[in-house]
């Protein structure tokens, strides 16, 4: 049995903010353990970014606010404390070398992950942080006190065994259920239960999304760039558009996915239980005379084709066919036939291309997790459980989560350097 006695904090977790709470606390003077079940630090940080880790965005605190989907007014105090520029400055500060791309998304400049965790693994090791791998937690323990309840420490499985270790302060860093295969499997989010504090259920987020309308195989593989898509719900018995972006997508094999279907899986998960509509406008920059104009001027183009062989400059070849049978205009028809009610059914298909939205995908495929510890139970200022003294929950097992450009990790950073 490891001796646990010379710690001021353990944290559970050796993952972005983990290893960020890490470095806070120990500059800070306490002598610090981190535990990890995993053989190795940040797996999911590895694999973060395609491998590249975005680790945060190169904004204002304005947009960066703007685009926390979840409880944004939980981290005003975090964001005041430690904001975008601070992270890029600290990065700069342990010897990493940055970069920033489209949308303000700040990289390595090596565009390797593993850089990430080398410079936050030197900076722990020589701040004397311990960390211990293989090491798996199993639950908190708590002591009720006169006044209000006290952490006394954690229950750590050893040899197949589970030992009681004393500690008055503990940090809860162990993620959501994104990328279990990383180590993310809900275990801070199950002893918040456990304890009996107000959890969020955790549902899949920034994941792609399952529909109907089409045969899914059919499109597979489709890259759409410069699109418009609009999600329509009922709301209240009426009909509302409940988020509307522009950018990029991609057909896959049970649906879509792509940066604009990962950002609106975030907000769709309010309206669950109700009938949602994809509406795609494959030609946004054309308004529908503008577009008909386009189409008047490409039949005149190709006046003796039939109506199937003359959408090529218009429209990829994948998506041709599933127009055609869309419009109810016979293929075979000659350009030169289709009547104008035919040309406005065409338009309809293109400017409204519809889908039904039937599901998400799972979290094995989900980039982060909405739901978590409620932020009601914590004390914005300080991460502390308000209920629990010297236990404190940082990162993505914290029900707030933000859109995909670095923002996610933003909110990991911001929540760790809050500790004292």
């Amino acid at each position: 049995m490891r001796e646990y006695n010379q710690y001021d904090v353990i944290i559970i977790g050796c993952g972005a903010a983990g290893m960020m709470a890490g470095i806070t606390l120990a500059e800070k003077g306490k002598k610090v353990v981190i535990l990890e079940k995993n053989d190795k630090p940040g797996k999911k940080l590895f694999i973060t970014g395609k491998g590249r880790c975005n680790l945060t965005n190169n904004c204002d605190d304005e947009q960066l606010f703007a685009n926390i989907v979840t409880n944004p007014k939980f981290m005003y105090s975090a964001i005041s404390n430690f904001n975008s520029k601070d992270t890029i400055d600290l990065f700069q500060e342990f010897g990493l070398k940055l970069k920033t791309e489209r949308g303000g998304r700040v990289f390595p400049a090596s565009d390797h992950s593993s850089d990430v965790i080398s410079v936050l693994t030197t900076k722990l090791k020589r701040l004397n942080v311990d960390i211990l791998y293989n090491n798996e937690v199993c639950g908190v323990l708590v002591e009720e006190g006169d006044l209000c309840r006290c952490v006394k420490g954690i229950m750590v499985k050893e040899n197949g065994k589970i030992f009681d270790v004393s500690c008055e302060n503990v940090v809860v860093a162990t993620g959501g259920l994104g990328y279990p295969l990383t180590g993310s499997t809900g275990d801070g989010i199950q002893w918040a239960r456990e304890l009996g504090l107000s959890v969020s259920e955790p549902k899949p987020a920034l994941v792609p999304l399952e529909v109907s309308g089409i045969n899914c195989e059919e499109l597979m593989g489709l890259s759409l760039k410069n699109v418009e898509v609009s999600f329509q719900t009922t709301v209240k018995g009426k009909e509302k558009v409940v988020y509307k972006a522009f950018g990029e997508m991609l057909f896959t094999h049970f649906g879509v996915s792509g940066p604009v279907i990962l950002s609106a899986s975030s907000y769709l998960h309010k309206y669950d239980g109700e009938k949602t509509e994809l509406f795609i406008d494959l030609k946004p920059a054309l308004t529908e005379k503008q577009l008909d104009d386009r189409v008047v001027r490409d039949f005149a183009e190709n006046i003796n084709k039939q109506f199937r062989n003359a959408l090529d400059s218009l429209l990829p070849r994948k998506l041709i066919p599933v127009i055609i049978e869309r419009s109810n205009i016979n293929p075979y028809k000659r350009v030169n036939e289709v009547t104008r009610q035919e040309r406005e059914q065409l338009i309809t298909c293109i400017k409204k291309f519809n889908l039904t939205v039937t599901g998400y995908r799972g979290f094995d495929e989900a980039i982060i997790t909405q739901g978590g510890l409620n932020v009601k139970e914590l004390n914005p200022r300080s991460m502390e459980v308000k209920s629990i003294k010297g236990l404190r929950y940082i990162g993505e097992v914290v029900d707030c989560d933000a859109l995909t450009g670095g923002y996610n990790l933003q909110l990991a950073w911001s929540m760790a350097r809050l500790l004292k």
